[in-house]
């Protein structure tokens, strides 16, 4: 027993356990033992687990396990200490028969990661097995007249141990007339027979009893023996004789039945009966030969009659008889050698002993996926198998023992390409034509998670009317993940930053979930134009990845700001606004101005005055401008006019609905010398704001120029790069605006459509700008100087309406 103690001297067992141990390093990791058969229950074989490398520790977690063809249950391993012992009663004879090299092949298999090890334990053959006579007792049947030296055959014993515990001697018990003969035809038959040293003499010895003794070479010795009863008989005096004592014929497996094996000839020197010869099959010939094969008793043709399988037996022999038909029957005997020639008739046969699956996408190059085993049953290049796998796929088979394959990665997965890989492994043998069978297997593709979320585009321009209700849905962002499950699960957030004072957060907020933007409390455009925010989308992989989107979002004016009146210049009275007026002056003079703001933007700030029909339905002699809120007469005044004159401006906005208010003007009606006295009064303390605000205004008509041209250059440039962009649409809507510009004669409007979509709402898209600004008061308006140079200058908008 190799790498076992008292079963050989302490030299010879170091010197066998070096050899084996080359062995071992030589042969690709494989590792040898020696046990003999029969051994007890428990018998140490080897120290396996420390032989192979590994640790007794992890032999339970790594999920160590031995596997083997055929009896499985003959060896065991111990996981305490990783000893293989002897499980159950091992009989070498009932595991490889008669074949000269016996051997228990075990896989052994651990887990995590994936390790195969190959293992042969030689079965060492005992002497077990005593020499075994067909039969307790021979009868044979020897004329008187045979002369001295005559042969005759007997059946030698066999004994199912190999070797030297095989090799066996006879003995006959002594005698006076016959002697053993014991010489070597052929090394696959041994000749034995009896030779006859003194003529029998039937009246003197009719009957013989002898013991034929076989013993075998094995220690201590075992012995069988075979009673030869021999009864004397007179009559023929010339035995058959073959031409060859032994014959050896070729046979391919498979042939049909009736197949000619081969035709047998004997001769008889004697005449009529006794040269008449019967052919037949000796009586001790096995069962099995007798099975598959069949003599014709008078033409002497063996023919086959049963199926010959060459990986059931490899040859046949075959022991005939020729028997005459003399008083008393003589015979001769042959031995017919059937050596079975292979043909390619068994299919490859393809099995999966493990698989690691599914595979992980990011694992690394060389990880075993599954092992395969491969066999034939055929003989040579019939039996000699080779695997291919379909082509084009990123793993492939490496050999790694005899017939065992590994099927490995090769290249790396990307489970965003493929998610799984149908694989068909072919095992083809080397026989004419040659034979093959495919098996199948499915390898999933394991996620990691290497993408991050993904949004469409990396920025997003949302429009909001302002005055819109807490929790309004504006906005939903949408990212995706190209990996699986929870790697793709993707979650949403606010990025936390600071408009001026207060926290984005304090804004807008984003579901976690849905993506869905939502405005916390009203927008009011003229505190906040544009909200500029940024939200991360992230995913629950572990390490999570993420990416941002930014937001832009714009507050859109609506119409929730009236007019709002100047105050009047000194003169006014309770607010309202007082003027003298000479009665002399012509038709078109000016003679008083409204003056009036909105905090609104575009359409919503543009102004425009009305004057009210006077009480009575009297024509009044006045008129107010509709865009400058000039009051002018419309005639020249006479007598007949009262001396105060009361008139209402409705000053109203172009929003929608139009917001309104009323000024009231009062007008005294006086002559030109109580009106230079006035004017001669105030003139001191406005020539110098005339003289300042002619330059104010002067700088303002440039400003309001140089922004509007600003604004419609950036609408061009936003146009030219958002007319191929996904649109985008809030969930509150601003109404038609329409653009605006002024100019040196009031204001004038403009709107542009565009053919381009660049929103998902119905209808056709339009894209309306208004710039705005009011008119320039003339110099008598010397308190319109601080409101034109601050609230004027910010009526400059812009409105993108879907």
């Amino acid at each position: 027993m190799g790498f076992s103690r008292g079963s050989c001297p302490e030299a010879r067992c170091l010197l066998l356990s070096l050899l084996l141990l080359a062995a071992w390093e030589a042969g690709s990791g494989q590792v040898h033992y020696s046990v003999p058969e029969e051994a007890k229950h428990g018998t140490f074989v080897g120290r396996i687990a420390q032989d192979l490398g590994l640790e007794l520790a992890e032999l339970v977690p790594r999920l160590f396990r031995v596997a083997s063809k055929g009896r499985a249950d003959l060896l065991e391993v111990n996981l305490q200490n990783g000893i293989l012992f002897v499980n159950a009663r091992i009989d070498r004879e009932e595991l490889c028969g008669r074949s000269a090299e016996c051997s228990i092949h075990l896989e052994v298999i651990v887990d995590r990661p994936l390790q195969v090890f190959h293992v042969e334990v030689e079965v060492k053959d005992i002497n077990d097995n005593p020499p075994v006579f067909s039969s307790t007792q021979k009868n044979l049947f020897i004329a008187e007249s045979r002369p001295p030296d005559s042969r005759f055959p007997l059946e030698g014993a066999s004994d199912a141990d190999i070797g030297p515990n095989a090799m066996l001697t006879y003995r006959l018990s002594p005698n006076d007339y016959f002697s053993l003969e014991k010489s070597i035809v052929d090394e696959r038959i041994k000749r034995l027979g009896l030779i006859l040293r003194k003529p029998l003499d039937r009246e003197e010895a009719p009957e013989l009893f002898l013991v034929l003794m076989a013993t075998d070479g094995g220690k201590p010795e075992l012995t069988g023996t075979v009673q030869l009863f021999i009864t004397v008989m007179d009559a023929n005096d010339n035995a058959p004789a073959f031409d060859r004592t032994l014959y050896t014929v070729k046979l391919a497996e498979n042939v049909s039945n009736g197949t000619l094996v081969i035709k047998l000839n004997a001769s008889d020197l004697d005449e009529g009966l006794n040269a008449d010869i019967i052919y037949s099959f000796s009586t001790d010939i096995s069962p099995n030969v007798k099975s598959k094969f069949h003599i014709d008793p008078i033409t002497g043709e063996i023919m086959v009659k049963g199926y010959i399988d060459f990986e059931e037996s490899k040859s046949y022999e075959i022991p005939v008889e020729g028997i005459d038909k003399g008083q008393p029957p003589l015979s001769g005997h042959c031995t017919v050698i059937v050596e079975v020639v292979d043909t390619n008739d068994n299919v490859p046969d393809l099995e999966f002993k493990s698989l690691s699956l599914p595979v992980r996408e990011d694992a690394p190059l060389g990880t075993v996926i599954a092992l395969i085993s491969v066999s034939d049953r055929d003989s040579g290049a019939n039996g000699q198998v080779t695997c291919t796998l379909m082509p084009h796929v990123p793993f492939k088979l490496v050999s790694t023992f005899k017939n065992y394959y590994s099927l490995v990665l090769d290249s790396a997965l990307d489970r965003e390409s493929v998610s799984a890989y149908a694989l068909v492994v072919t095992a083809r043998d080397g026989g004419s034509p040659p034979l093959s069978a495919s098996a199948s297997v499915s390898v999933e593709v394991a996620d990691v998670n290497d993408n991050a979320p993904a949004f469409a585009q990396p920025e997003y321009t949302v429009f909001v009317k302002e005055n819109n209700a807490p929790g309004c849905h504006i906005f939903t962002v949408s990212a995706r993940d190209t990996d699986a499950q929870e790697n793709a699960l993707v979650s949403y957030s606010l990025v936390e930053r600071r408009l001026g004072e207060r926290a984005v957060s304090s804004y807008v907020s984003v579901h976690a979930e849905s993506g869905k933007v939502y405005a916390l409390q009203p927008l009011d455009h003229e505190e906040l134009e544009l909200l500029q925010f940024q939200v991360s989308a992230r995913d629950a992989g572990f390490p999570p990845l993420g990416s941002n989107v930014t937001l832009q979002v714009f507050v859109l004016d609506e119409n929730d700001n009236a007019p709002a009146l100047l105050p009047p210049r000194a003169g006014g009275v309770g607010g309202a606004l007082s003027e003298l007026v000479p009665r002399s002056v012509g038709a078109g003079h000016v003679v008083a101005k409204v003056r009036a703001v909105d905090a609104d933007s575009g359409y919503n700030a543009w102004l425009s005055y009305e004057l009210q029909p006077a009480a009575g339905g009297a024509r009044s002699p006045f008129r107010v401008g509709l865009y400058t809120g000039e009051v002018s007469t419309t005639r020249a005044l006479d007598e007949a006019d009262a001396p105060r004159q009361r008139l209402l401006v409705l000053v109203k906005d172009h929003g929608e609905p139009a917001l309104t208010a009323t000024a009231t003007v009062l007008l005294s009606l006086v002559e030109s010398g109580q009106a230079l006295k006035a004017s001669s009064r105030a003139s001191a303390g406005v020539a110098g704001a005339e003289a300042a605000l002619v330059d104010v205004n002067v700088y303002l008509i440039v400003a309001i120029c140089a922004v509007s041209s600003l604004l419609v250059l950036t609408l061009l440039l936003y146009t030219a790069l958002r007319c191929s962009a996904v649109p985008t649409e809030g969930a509150c809507g601003p109404g038609k605006p329409t653009l605006v510009c002024s100019s040196a004669v009031g204001s004038w409007s403009y709107s542009q459509q565009r053919r381009q979509r660049v929103c998902s709402g119905e209808g056709p898209p339009k894209t309306d700008l208004m710039a705005f600004s009011p008119s320039v008061p003339d110099s008598r308006d010397k308190d319109d100087q601080q409101h034109l140079s601050g609230d004027s200058l910010s009526k400059v908008s812009l409105q993108v309406r879907f």
